[in-house]
């Protein structure tokens, strides 16, 4: 019992840990969004965009899983006191990086004009080409990443995470500038206005492939510093039977595979709307430049703040592997039943203030960060904040089913999900003519279909149930409430003050200080579980002195 409470109670302080450094990594892309949508403009946004998707399903297919696939071997092994072995595994894993990261890279590379045209963007192969490199290196770092989360530590992690967005955002914004008026003289003498965007595009992904290699650097220095101490352990190991290369190998891919398939049909789902909407949009004859904009303001503007609160959600299911696998290797399923429960309380406890806040704030949002006072940009994150907290739930059911080895369900959800999400957009586009907004409404039902099969597997399998009071009714409840708060103080503000950055500050601190006070005075969050959130004594000492506790 004490184990299965210590494990619980460390996925959720590793969790925030890495929760809070992909926050920060997510504000920090975010803040340089700003400036760099502002050089290349929605254009550009589409040809970065269109890179990104076609870039992201070959680092889904070659490396995206082996974090996560790494971690949940190392972990099994190092519960059992078979360093050795986990060892084993760590070199395997490496071995497989560099063969499929630079397989994948190659492949980019060769046919960037392919993928370029085949989604009518034929100049973000330039972009394209410069992301070929990242592959190879995302995969080393992806199994340097996954053994320190399965040594139980997700720090290095987390640290590695800020300085990857931090050197993404200064050479992005620098390389998109100085590429964009080069780009921009081509264009010229080509006579064609659009390579200022193309190549302002390729700088922003210059910025990947710089933030790629330097958290490389810093996951290398910190194995060779850890090097010793892991070392010490294996001599300290016994184990009779160590696992050959050739089992190594076996393992890795039956791990691997699954999770390939799974999270590759999850995020396939980008790569054929923009596919199934560029194609049919241009079939209904509507102006080349107006869908490039409206995927721009989709892709590079509405996702990017949509992501910012599911990817605390990413970042508490890749704590959660390791934990769960460990409990479920040892036959605790009263531990893997109080791990779920705590992680999706705290998940829902999260996504769905960010939610309504997305919702209430979103015109003057788009206008702050992005300077887009469109009404359509507006609407377009209005409506689509309604799947931040499904996408929440079905990532983080993604991973506690591979935790607990139900390592084929998620293939098979996302599977029936993608046929789903196609044919629904197919109608909204052909039928209902909803151009844009057929991809967001599209994408909302996609969250919610997904997390409804993903929560049927994680009931049946590991038998847990949750209290909907406590993890679903009073959290949103409180973020409804809180929505007001926020809505008024904003109108309020701006009224007196018209500045839009202010009035957005000051609804975003009542909002903060609301929800605080509202999830603590109707009992969704209790004393115990607010000591686990990061600085919990802090919040402890400060809701004490509200007369909350």
């Amino acid at each position: 019992m004490t184990d299965s409470k210590n494990r619980t109670n460390s996925i959720l302080v590793q969790g925030s840990i890495l929760a809070i450094a992909s926050f920060i990594s997510r504000l920090v892309g975010l803040i340089y969004r700003v400036p760099l949508t502002a050089i290349i403009g929605k254009t550009g946004n589409d040809y970065y965009g269109t890179a990104y998707s076609v870039y992201s399903i070959l680092l889904i297919i070659s490396s995206y899983s082996l974090p996560l696939a790494v971690s949940k071997l190392v972990s099994t092994r190092v519960a059992q006191g078979e360093m050795k072995n986990a060892r084993k595994m760590f070199r395997g894993a490496m071995l497989f990086a560099l063969i499929s990261g630079g397989t994948a890279g190659t492949i980019l590379f060769a046919f960037a004009d392919v993928f370029a045209g085949w989604l009518q963007t034929p100049l973000a192969a330039i972009a394209l080409r410069v992301l070929a490199p990242v592959l190879l290196v995302t995969a080393i770092v992806g199994v340097f990443r996954g053994f320190f989360q399965g040594m139980r530590t997700m720090i290095p992690t987390a640290v590695s995470q800020i300085i990857e967005q931090i050197a993404n955002a200064v050479v992005s914004v620098l390389a998109a500038y100085f590429l964009f008026s080069y780009g921009a003289k081509v264009g010229a003498v080509l006579g064609n206005s659009e390579f200022g965007a193309a190549y302002g595009a390729a700088g922003g992904t210059l910025g990947t492939a710089t933030g790629c290699f330097a958290a490389l650097i810093f996951m290398f220095i910190l194995y060779m510093m850890y090097k010793k101490t892991f070392n010490r352990k294996l001599r300290k190991d016994h184990t009779h039977k160590e696992e050959s290369i050739g089992q190594v190998f076996h393992i890795i891919l039956i791990t691997v595979i699954p999770v390939i398939l799974s999270t590759t049909l999850y995020n396939i789902t980008s790569l054929v709307e923009m596919y199934i909407f560029k194609n049919v949009a241009v079939a209904q004859e509507y102006p080349v430049r107006e869908i490039s904009e409206w995927w721009g303001v989709y892709n590079g503007e509405f996702l990017v703040l949509q992501n910012v609160p599911i990817s605390i959600a990413s970042a508490m299911a890749s704590t959660s592997v390791p934990a769960l696998s460990a409990s479920y290797a040892e036959g605790d399923r009263k531990g893997v039943r109080s791990q779920i429960r705590s992680v999706t309380r705290f998940i829902m406890a999260i996504s769905f203030p960010c939610m309504v806040g997305l919702m209430v704030l979103s015109q003057p949002l788009m206008v702050l960060l992005f300077g887009d006072a469109d009404p359509i940009s507006g609407k377009m994150l209005f409506y689509g904040a309604l799947a931040v907290p499904f996408y929440s739930l079905s990532t983080l059911s993604n991973g506690i089913l591979q935790g607990i080895d139900k390592m084929k369900i998620p293939v098979r959800n996302a599977a029936l999900t993608i046929i789903f999400h196609v044919l629904m957009l197919l109608v909204l586009m052909v039928v209902f003519h909803m151009n844009i907004f057929a991809v967001v409404i599209a994408n909302i039902f996609n969250g919610l279909f997904l997390t409804i099969l993903n929560d049927l597997s994680v009931k049946r399998y590991s038998g847990v149930r949750l209290n909907i009071k406590k993890t679903y009714l009073i959290p949103l409840l409180s973020a409804v409430i809180m929505g007001a708060f926020v809505y008024l103080a904003y109108f309020v503000v701006d009224y007196i003050v018209g500045i839009t950055a202010v009035s957005v500050l000051i609804a975003t601190l009542v909002g903060l200080f609301s929800y605080f006070v509202l999830i603590i005075k109707l009992k969704g969050i209790t004393e115990d579980e607010l000591y686990r959130f990061p600085k919990g004594g802090t919040l402890i000492a400060l809701a004490r002195k509200m007369h909350l506790l």
